[in-house]
């Protein structure tokens, strides 16, 4: 019996996946202080009338999940605002949540759908059109924000945004105009998204104490989806520190629920090197601890090198002053030791990256200092090599699962076989770390990450790579978690169930080591607890969940749907005062039988928790919102 310690919380009876070379399945852990102080050994600590103990039921259990490329402190501020279209397989469905919300929006505010979803994961496969937006909600502004490619505007968002037929097109963007000249309400970022930006920019802000909840609420739903840390990549607008004052407060309150280590994003075209000098003023790589910290400068560095991706467009042609401008900042971020990372998607453009980075690793080498690409789809292999010998990493995200589609058509199939080439990254030796980069290109859902990541396929089903550029699940597991930690500095920190580990684990509802693939995306937590803390819990461990947060404003979207795949809860719902219509016959039932609306209100109760589950878009108007 080890009386030396005696453990806070000890859980027992799992399938734990420790990602630990030397003891890669346990059954049992021991935390104490915030950090696993034994694992598969709990019999032999003494248990003090304060340690909690929780049977695991035989659930999988793996580290907590930690994205590598978040905007979290961006999003937080509005995800109460947000109707989210985020796994749901309908556009029939996401119509219906779109009118019902404009109902219970108030005047003067909007109803936005901000990215995180594809037309090609609907069963009608495709966007829904203008008239159908209008006809929806004629007179709340309604604005859909189709990932970085397109936003769609109805009839009173337009004028609530000022877009006349005599506004000019902006310099980043454009407005589809009529046969008169009258914008349709379509925007289409070309060259890159400014014009979606500046769209987004035009719509009411929750105040402080809203933007509190709501980003309270974001962190919550990434505990659900088993996420315990991430690295916030900054942001387009998104201010330092403005912009992070209300992460700055919860974490002083202790109300953190997820690990963040944040970057600085470059603040204004043509003063990167200045703003970079006045951040560095302000804060500086490792300032902070555990739960929010610095992380160092980017994802974007300079102006002249955004590197903007929209395969539904050509690849940009970047100008001719990248390179002076990109090395000025470059020089003085490696000379002030500042970790940095830069977005880029294409060859193209890594490549010449690559030749101001080895020049200026020439006259101050960056050993020591963290760097790594964000993205990178096209890059090819002699770029690889290159990275790998300045010592160099990749930021992987799932963008291809949402616009597979798009680069099949403009590239083909042997060109988005290796998009991005991850199989060689590793072969290579190059540190890699898996992500999202949620919320607007993609989904924040970590487990479609991980299921783009084993199957090589798209939300929508498209079947991009072959087996050589698939990974394994402990593979796709590990550049999850112990993958991401080197893209915060943490490596040997956090990422594995091992003795002197942060004590950051969840406890899955599918056994993601042996469940069917397609099931991946479907995976959630049952039992998430990051520092020895249970942050979330649901189902068999419900009793052990925090206090409810309340929901602020009364009419945001997530009070009645939530997150990720938005279901109705039927129970939810009318406790929100939404109105539930009563089921008419109609000929519709002669086909499914009318015990199809009550199978469908049972179902909807019963599988609220797998937030994309057949209760949604099933074909039948028996029980439509």
């Amino acid at each position: 019996m080890n009386t030396s310690i005696i453990p806070d919380l000890i859980l027992h009876n799992g399938r734990i996946t420790t990602l630990d070379p030397k003891k890669s399945e346990a059954t049992n852990l021991a935390i104490k202080d915030g950090r696993i102080v034994g694992v598969d050994n709990a019999e032999e600590y003494q248990r003090g009338p304060d340690t909690k103990v929780i049977d695991l039921q035989g659930r999988r259990v793996i580290p907590g999940l930690n994205d590598s490329h978040m905007h979290i402190i961006r999003g937080g501020l509005s995800y109460n605002l947000e109707l989210r279209w985020d796994g749901v397989p309908s556009l029939a469905d996401g119509l219906r949540m779109l009118k019902e919300q404009a109902q219970r929006t108030p005047p003067g505010q909007w109803v936005r759908v901000i990215g995180g979803w594809s037309e090609f994961q609907f069963a009608e496969r495709r966007m829904p059109t203008l008239d159908e937006i209008n006809a929806v909600s004629p007179e709340t502004p309604v604005f859909v924000l189709h990932l970085y490619c397109r936003g769609m505007l109805n009839r009173a968002a337009l004028r609530a945004c000022g877009y006349t037929k005599d506004t000019p097109n902006p310099p980043a963007g454009e407005i589809q105009r009529d046969g008169s000249g009258n914008p349709t309400g379509l925007l289409i970022a070309r060259p890159n998204a400014g014009i979606l930006y500046a769209t987004v920019g035009k719509q009411p802000k929750l105040p402080p104490e809203q933007q509190t909840n709501s980003s309270r609420h974001f962190m919550r739903e990434l505990n659900r989806l088993g996420l315990t840390s991430l690295v916030d990549a900054g942001g387009g607008s998104q201010i330092y520190p403005d912009d992070y004052a209300i992460i700055e407060e919860l974490h002083k309150r202790g109300e953190m629920t997820v690990r963040m280590a944040y970057n600085i994003f470059t603040q204004k075209p043509k003063q990167e090197k200045e703003d970079f000098l006045r951040c560095m003023k302000l804060t500086g790589p490792g300032k902070g601890d555990d739960y929010y910290r610095c992380n160092g400068a980017g994802e974007m560095l300079v102006y002249s090198a955004a590197d903007f991706e929209d395969f539904l467009e050509p690849r940009p042609d970047l100008p001719s002053n990248l390179e002076k401008d990109l090395k000025g900042v470059v020089s003085l971020l490696a000379a002030k030791k500042w970790p940095f990372r830069i977005h880029a998607t294409y060859d193209e453009s890594i490549s010449r990256m690559l030749n101001v980075f080895e020049e200026v690793n020439r006259e101050i080498p960056f050993k020591g200092t963290n760097w790594f690409f964000d993205h990178c789809e096209t890059i090819s292999d002699r770029s690889l090599e290159r990275v790998k010998a300045l010592g160099g990493g990749i930021a992987i995200q799932d963008r291809m699962a949402f616009q597979g589609e798009y680069f099949l058509d403009r590239y083909g199939s042997k060109a988005a076989e290796r998009t991005p080439p991850v199989r060689r990254m590793l072969d290579l030796g190059i540190p890699v770390g898996a992500g999202t980069d949620a919320t607007r290109v993609a989904s924040y859902n970590p487990w479609l990450s991980l299921y783009w990541l084993v199957t090589g396929k798209t939300v929508g089903g498209t079947a991009l790579y072959s087996e050589a550029n698939r990974l394994n699940r402990e593979e796709a597991l590990m550049l999850y978690t112990k993958g991401s930690s080197w893209f915060s500095g943490e490596s040997g920190k956090k990422g594995a169930i091992v003795i002197g580990q942060l004590a950051d684990v969840t406890a899955l509802t599918e056994d993601y080591m042996s469940v069917a693939e397609e099931k991946i995306k479907g995976i959630e937590s049952v039992l998430t607890i990051v520092g020895g803390k249970i942050v979330y819990a649901a189902q068999e461990f419900q009793n052990l969940d925090p206090a409810p947060l309340p929901v602020l404003p009364d009419w945001s979207p997530i009070k009645v749907y939530g997150g990720y795949g938005a279901p109705l809860d039927i129970r939810k719902a009318a406790r929100a005062g939404v109105p539930m219509p009563q089921h008419q016959h109609n000929a519709e039932c002669h086909h499914h039988g009318c015990a199809h609306a009550a199978h469908q209100l049972l179902a909807g109760i019963e599988d609220a928790r797998n937030r994309y589950a057949e209760f949604w878009g099933l074909g039948c108007d028996c029980f439509a919102f």
